[in-house]
């Protein structure tokens, strides 16, 4: 067991070394266009399916209440959370658009729309990010492999490039969690 352990750690620092460290200047360019939609009064919308979901959440939640300092809440909505929404629109409309009617509904001009998907090719986080681009929102994704099809229809892609979901899951935790620290630092400087 102990030599599976520490083959996991390996792999985990060697992911982290080939596939998110060479991300350090699109997660620059990510936080300062999520600080720039935050200072002027705009929103960001996250979205994902399964462990993504979890993400959408994690990510929401540490901008509307806190991540490392007791400041100001910011503008953050994740798309997973309301099952009656989800429910309803995936048995009405079809489940491709469990998303993009909440885009529909929710994104105004200059909001950030967010879609985590470990493939690049969850159906629905596409067609609402093709959406939010519509409405004139700033749209980046969260992806992992080869980027998939999303990763050309956004703005800014933050690619995991490797094959493994829960690896790709562990980066894209750590992003948020650095996209938080940088967010919460230039927003609430001297906080």
């Amino acid at each position: 067991m102990q030599d599976k352990i520490s083959r996991s750690i390996n792999r985990h620092i060697e992911v982290f070394q080939q596939a998110v460290v060479p991300l350090v200047k699109d997660i620059e360019s990510c936080a300062q266009l999520m600080c720039h939609a935050l200072r002027r009064g705009n929103k960001i919308i996250i979205m994902g399916n399964g462990g993504s979901a979890a993400d959408a959440q994690h990510f929401a939640a540490e901008l509307v209440g806190r991540f490392l300092k007791n400041r100001k809440a910011l503008a953050a909505i994740a798309l997973t959370t309301d099952t009656s929404i989800l429910t309803a629109v995936a048995n009405d409309f079809g489940y491709d658009q469990v998303f993009s009617r909440q885009v529909e509904a929710l994104a105004n001009q200059g909001d950030v729309v967010v879609g985590i998907s470990t493939s690049g090719n969850s159906t629905n986080v596409q067609q609402a990010l093709a959406l939010a681009s519509e409405l004139d929102c700033k749209t980046v994704a969260f992806l992992g492999r080869d980027g998939g099809e999303i990763k050309t229809q956004v703005d800014l892609a933050l690619t995991v490039a490797v094959n493994e979901t829960p690896h790709i899951q562990e980066a894209h935790l750590t992003l948020i969690h650095i996209l938080c620290d940088l967010i919460e630092s230039d927003l609430f400087v001297g906080d």
